[in-house]
């Protein structure tokens, strides 16, 4: 841009210009629109409405424009993408970890919101049909023995579901009762100094069991109540345990809140998760010049196709009224199709040894996500 180009009144006049860099101090020229040390713009006039507003626009339609880049090559040059950034092409593409959160977060709360909207819908998805107080269990049982085709908002194939349920429940009311009648304890008891006795792990679990069954058959949400019944300790622990019955049970009676809880984890679950899955990108491309943390960007690249896939395939889902129908069909078939391309683009190695690479690849991410959600899943129960 010529300096005759530029506006008489625009913060890069030369007339606003300074000597030195208003962000950093750095020395500058008249001649120095910007400075070379922090990148600031080179001007001395004060902010004005105009120039915040000029500002902001041209923000977004650079975000924009590296947004539009980033999108466009992860789509359709899987590892290509990864190759310019680590190569210091970046001017074009949105920063790989901002991108991944970003995309993952957008989706979420999409579902988040398409599932308020839909959450009076009454369909297989959202129905609970687990009748966990008495008078529940009272009102569908007698609708059930007058044959009634169809319970009110519950549809006809959904009958044998609530008999069984109803029937569960029934027995388990049953044995609560018979269990107090001839006052018996109703689960296995231990006490807590041959808990003491048992290795920890096993000493954990055989307590957790013990509080579970008494949880269950006395109905007592109080831990310090159930403790002092118990004759355990008031530890931290103990109380921090016997509380996480509730979340049980709360788990039980709405599996899906907690499903969908879950799932709003998952992005912070992929995060943690990646790290520790370029490790082993490091190990089996350790002649390859790539280093850990390009490899880290590589994984961030493929977790935000995935997102952007699951984003695309939102609309079809919703108009065919079903959930992730065709988010699980295309990661199905141009998934693997994708990672293998991904692969070959960005670490250039020959066919033979890439194929063998994706597949071993595959195998240590099936392994090591199953045990990793397996944590995730148990930590995110605990702190529910």
């Amino acid at each position: 841009m010529k300096e005759t180009s530029i506006k008489p009144n625009s913060r890069k006049a030369i007339k606003y210009r300074g000597v030195e860099c208003p962000n950093c101090s750095h020395p500058l020229d008249l001649t120095d629109r910007f400075c070379a040390y922090c990148g600031q713009l080179n001007s001395t006039k004060r902010l004005t409405l105009k120039d915040f507003l000029n500002e902001f626009v041209l923000s977004v339609f650079t975000y924009d424009s590296r947004f539009r880049h980033t999108l466009k090559d992860l789509l359709f040059k899987p590892g290509t993408i990864t190759r310019y950034y680590v190569d210091g092409k970046r001017f074009h593409y949105a920063n790989p970890f901002r991108f991944f959160l970003s995309a993952s977060i957008f989706y979420f709360i999409i579902i988040g919101a398409l599932s308020f909207f839909n959450e009076n819908d009454v369909t297989p998805g959202n129905i609970n049909i687990n009748p966990i107080n008495d008078q529940t269990v009272q009102v569908i049982d007698q609708a059930l023995q007058d044959s009634i085709p169809q319970i009110e908002g519950i549809p006809v194939q959904f009958n044998d579901q609530i008999k069984t349920a109803i029937e569960d429940a029934k027995k388990e009311t049953e044995r609560k009762r018979i269990a107090k009648a001839n006052d018996t304890l109703g689960y296995d008891y231990i006490a807590q100094k041959d808990v003491d006795t048992l290795n920890k792990v096993n000493g954990f679990f055989r307590k957790f069991e013990l509080f579970r069954d008494f949880y269950e058959i006395t109905d007592i949400t109080s831990a310090s109540k159930a403790l002092d019944s118990l004759k355990y300790e008031k530890t931290k622990t103990n109380v921090w345990l016997y509380s996480k019955n509730e979340v049980l049970e709360r788990i039980e009676k709405n599996p899906l809140r907690f499903a969908n809880y879950l799932a709003s984890k998952t992005p912070f679950f992929l995060f943690f998760f990646s790290p520790i899955f370029a490790l082993f990108f490091w190990l089996i491309y350790s002649r390859k010049r790539a280093n850990y943390m390009e490899h880290l960007v590589f994984i961030f690249h493929i977790f935000s196709w995935i997102f952007v896939v699951l984003l695309i395939s939102l609309i079809p889902d919703q108009l065919l009224g079903e959930h992730n129908i065709v988010a699980g069909i295309l990661l199905i078939l141009i998934g693997p199709f994708y990672f293998y391309k991904a692969l070959r683009n960005f670490y250039k190695q020959n066919r033979v040894i890439t194929l063998i690479k994706f597949v071993f690849l595959n195998v240590v991410f099936l392994i090591s996500t199953s045990l990793f959600a397996l944590i995730f899943f148990v930590l995110t129960a605990a702190f529910y």
